[in-house]
């Protein structure tokens, strides 16, 4: 799969643009996955593009916005490191959703399950990863 960024000891949750998107909406299910996360201690990863994909109007996405303020949210930055690990993913699988590469990757290097709407799209982009379909 080519090179990849350093995994580090630490799990939590990271989400994609689905997971953001039924937040936003309110959907029971994912607030209550949110909430159990919480009670674990456990936190979440969402990378940069992920709010891009998901974020349309900061005046209405109250939900959305004071989630991502959170103090048990890290949001990941596309860098330069993290963008070419997406590159070669998505050649190495055939794909181009270079975000959805980026949910993988973080995913993978942190240990963290992945909460999707989508998890065909992120098997296949990492066959390994523990997916949670929102």
């Amino acid at each position: 799969m080519g090179k990849t960024r350093a995994r580090s000891s630490s799990s939590g949750v990271t989400l994609d643009a689905g997971a953001l998107i039924a937040l936003d909406r309110g959907d029971r299910r994912m607030i209550a996955l949110l909430d159990q996360a919480l009670a674990d201690g456990v936190g979440f990863r969402v990378p940069a593009g992920v709010v891009g994909q998901a974020w349309r109007d900061g005046r209405r996405q109250v939900t959305l916005a004071r989630f991502l303020r959170a103090d048990e949210v890290q949001l990941v930055p596309l860098d330069g490191q993290l963008s070419r690990s997406c590159g070669e993913i998505c050649g190495c699988t055939g794909t181009t959703d270079v975000i959805d590469a980026s949910v993988a990757i973080v995913a993978r290097e942190h240990g963290d399950v992945i909460v999707t709407s989508d998890p065909e799209g992120l098997l296949r982009l990492d066959p390994g990863a523990s997916v949670v379909r929102i």
